[in-house]
């Protein structure tokens, strides 16, 4: 029978649920070792940012907990349950979510008809029930079309309903991915690099969103982000990758001021250390 581990909140000292927890983590492309024996644990309810320079591993990290890439070895379980075994389909009908870099939107479709696919892991009528007029299909139909708009209009995208997405800007098209992602009604969202392609002006709406769904939606959060001003921002815990490896976890403020993180993002320490310490300095005194 499968079990929720427990660990201890470094913010409150209670005691929550392991939501996601990975060990001995390998992954291989050819001869490469993309991640290397990865142990990271996500406690429910939490913002973790795994952070790294370009090439750390870290969206190959999201692929495995999400499905699309097999590891070599290591062991993935969410809330308690063994995910080696499950494609992506079901690790999303489970309660994982997934947005992607480059949006992995259908740009010919429009933004409701985005997140109605995205709603398809809770569908339970067959193929011959949705081709009729009557029936569970158009009950789920309706039900998913209303859900898909409070959706829209919880993240102020009720006026792009019937935009396609191809004429979105870049920046609503991420939120638009956030979207659908949040359409399957996730218990964990995998987050890849939400701040990139944002203007610098709606950098600070992303972060009060991302606080808010964690608030009103119940979410945890695994974001991989290269803004350090968000990550500050958001995450309560920071993991480190540098060539597929843990160099570090932590406490955001802490982890981002040691002098191997600063050597592992802009090289010899010496040089690197003015230049993201005062990244971290400045918003610290925000």
């Amino acid at each position: 029978m499968d079990h929720e581990a427990q660990a201890t909140s470094p913010q409150t000292g209670q005691a929550r649920n392991v939501l996601l927890e990975v060990r001995g983590l390998n992954v291989r492309f050819g001869g490469l070792l993309a991640v290397a024996g990865l142990d990271l644990d996500i406690v429910e309810g939490e913002i973790l940012a795994l952070v790294g320079p370009n090439g750390a591993g870290k969206t190959t990290v999201l692929n495995c907990i999400s499905g699309f890439v097999r590891p070599a070895a290591g062991s993935i379980r969410f809330a308690g349950r063994d995910l080696l075994a499950l494609g992506p389909e079901r690790r999303a009908a489970l309660g994982i979510g997934r947005t992607f870099q480059n949006g992995q939107l259908f740009a010919s479709l429009t933004v409701l008809e985005n997140l109605l696919i995205g709603r398809h892991a809770h569908l339970r009528a067959g193929l011959f029930q949705g081709l009729l007029p009557f029936g569970p299909a158009k009950r789920e139909d309706a039900q998913a079309r209303q859900r898909a708009r409070e959706i829209l209009a919880w993240l102020g995208l009720e006026p792009y309903a019937n935009r396609v997405v191809a004429t979105l800007p870049a920046g609503l098209q991420k939120l638009v991915g956030v979207a659908r992602a949040l359409a399957g009604e996730p218990r964990l969202l995998l987050l890849d690099e939400p701040a990139a392609g944002v203007p610098m002006r709606e950098v600070t709406v992303l972060v009060e969103h991302l606080r808010r769904w964690c608030t009103d939606l119940g979410l945890t959060l695994l974001l991989i982000e290269h803004n350090m001003h968000v990550v500050q921002a958001v995450a309560q815990r920071v993991c480190v990758l540098n060539y597929g490896r843990k160099l570090t976890e932590g406490e955001p403020t802490t982890v981002l001021r040691e002098p191997a993180v600063l050597e592992a993002y802009l090289g010899r320490e010496e040089e690197a250390s003015p230049l993201l310490e005062q990244e971290v300095s400045d918003h610290a005194a925000r």
